[in-house]
């Protein structure tokens, strides 16, 4: 499938309020300034995602993992690498991050900031679009 320009368009400034809306849900839990860049847009096979991230995210990464449904649906992912998910983790419980190891308490931080900011993200959706969305238990995996 191949999204039109206007498509495209009309996807990268969804996802950009979205994003927008998560960086500052990320903003408060954190007391930090959260940057963003312009989201890039691609309709990819399921196959070659992994190809895609191995551009982009080196190492291991914890994702977060949430199903949506409605009239609009489908899979949320939130990706961070070690040093991202660590330094959140340290961002959130004013705790040191051990270093190369997502621990328990790691884990639990990284599942409970990731439901946060993916129904922020996914949320704005339904609200833009005007829909219900009803979202999944977020499920964390860890990949080496």
């Amino acid at each position: 499938m191949d999204l039109t320009a206007i498509q495209q368009d009309a996807l990268v400034e969804l996802l950009n309020i979205g994003f927008g809306r998560t960086a500052a849900s990320l903003s408060q839990l954190t007391g930090h300034r959260v940057l963003l860049e312009v989201p890039q847009v691609t309709l990819q096979a399921v196959d070659e995602v992994g190809e895609s991230l191995a551009r982009v995210v080196h190492g291991p990464v914890a994702s977060l993992h949430q199903i949506f449904s409605g009239p609009v649906a489908g899979d949320a992912l939130l990706i961070l690498d070690e040093s991202g998910a660590a330094m959140l983790k340290e961002l959130l419980t004013n705790e040191p991050a051990l270093p190369l190891s997502i621990d328990a308490s790691a884990r639990e931080v990284l599942t409970e900031v990731g439901n946060i900011l993916l129904n922020a993200c996914l949320g704005t959706f339904g609200n833009l679009l005007k829909v219900q969305v009803s979202f999944s238990v977020p499920q964390l995996s860890l990949f080496g």
